[in-house]
């Protein structure tokens, strides 16, 4: 073993013990489950494309209830927390 020489990693030769024989894609990939049902998950794109497709998908949100109660739960915690740094807000409104 020489001091400035590197040890090589071992090989194995591994096979999973729960992967199916059609070898349907990669075993070692792990992949969410809802990974090609969203534009949002990919390739290392630009700020203004993941904005857009950010956008795209909420747009084409079938589900409009569940954007309703993130607002308003968004719209609670907000209030909460400026009572909780007590904040004024009579400085929006005019005397």
């Amino acid at each position: 073993m020489g001091i400035l020489k590197l040890r090589k990693n071992k090989k194995f030769s591994y096979t999973p013990r729960y992967f199916d024989d059609k070898g349907e894609g990669n075993p070692f990939e792990i992949k969410h489950k809802f990974d090609e049902h969203r534009k949002t998950v990919g390739g290392n794109v630009g700020f203004k494309t993941k904005l857009n497709n950010a956008l795209d998908d909420l747009k084409n949100n079938p589900d409009k209830k569940a954007d309703k109660r993130i607002l308003i739960i968004v719209a609670v915690l907000v209030f909460i927390f400026l009572a909780i740094i007590e904040f004024d807000l009579s400085i929006f409104f005019s005397k």
